[in-house]
């Protein structure tokens, strides 16, 4: 495995000059762009990593997956579900035209900015500083990274830069969807956007997943695995931008990306998958990590399908 892995970052490096950063969110410009690396981490605790695992990157639209948790253990199905619905929209991740245009007006799923934003209101606290504290306290729980922390330069570049979804944000409250102060649960976003990791965290979160919410460490569970279920159902239907159903095709494993550049990918029974690469392609997603995450499941035969 540890072999493998040192060939297909080499073999998929050719693809970085092929994408760009993504400018929308100045502070990203400054990311390293030919970084490549790569993290597993196997049910039985062992890991392997290579190239640029150490490199610190924003988790950015990953955390999606991590809020969805949350709330559907603080809120429950009925609720979560009544104010976000279930289904692929097609459209780009920050879109607001079905907002607008279905009824009931309500964003069609978690992984999208509206829907993400939407599940960010709903946890619970008394302050925005308390809901992202709570989230900090689980994302270092999954990882068993203490340290974990919120990169502020990232932060408050897209707190600056964020006009589109204050804009899908406000819309939301207008129809009921969000019934919280709107500026708190926007700052809930951007700071959870902004929480800064490396391939060896998010493939532990991947890892937590493929063990069906239960803590590698510890043995206890941490999450229902309902819930566990249906957030694995999302990133395999909705987690790789309008790239999904391709990647569903050509990889056929549940997971989510994120403009930082990284790749969270879940193997079930089995494995967590971390990556990153800024360099993106048109969709958003990391062009070599792509490609990387593509030649580890036709070598593993990590299919799900």
């Amino acid at each position: 495995m540890q072999e493998f892995i040192q060939k297909i970052i080499a073999d998929n490096k050719k693809y970085i000059e092929k994408g760009t950063l993504p400018a929308y969110i100045p502070e990203l410009t400054k990311a390293k762009k030919e970084a490549l690396g790569l993290s597993i981490v196997m049910l039985d605790g062992k890991e392997y990593h290579g190239g640029d695992h150490r490199y610190k990157f924003t988790i950015q639209s990953i955390s999606k997956v991590i809020t969805l948790l949350l709330a559907l253990e603080e809120k429950g199905e009925e609720y979560v579900f009544s104010k976000v619905g279930m289904e692929p929209t097609g459209d780009p991740f920050n879109s607001m035209l079905k907002l607008e245009t279905v009824r009931p007006s309500k964003p069609f799923n978690p992984m999208i900015n509206a829907g993400a934003i939407a599940i960010s209101s709903m946890i619970e606290g008394r302050s925005s500083m308390g809901k992202v504290e709570k989230l900090l306290a689980f994302f270092r729980q999954i990882t068993d990274n203490p340290d974990l922390t919120i990169n502020e330069n990232v932060y408050l570049s897209e707190k600056r830069t964020g006009d589109r979804n204050r804009a899908l944000a406000y819309f939301m409250k207008d129809v009921g969807v969000i019934d919280k102060d709107v500026e708190g649960s926007l700052d809930v976003y951007f700071k959870q956007c902004a929480i800064e990791v490396t391939t060896q965290d998010i493939a532990r979160i991947g890892a937590f997943l493929a063990n069906d919410g239960i803590d590698l460490k510890t043995g206890k569970t941490l999450v229902h695995k309902k819930h566990i279920k249906i957030a694995k159902t999302f990133m395999f239907t909705c987690g790789m931008y309008n790239a999904s159903g391709e990647f569903a095709i050509n990889v056929g494993i549940p997971a989510k990306s994120g403009v930082g550049g990284g790749i969270l990918a879940t193997v079930p029974g089995k494995m967590g998958i971390g990556i990153v690469g800024p360099s993106l392609d048109d969709k958003g997603n990391s062009i070599a990590g792509i490609q990387m995450i593509r030649d580890l499941s036709e070598k593993y035969k990590l299919s799900i399908l």
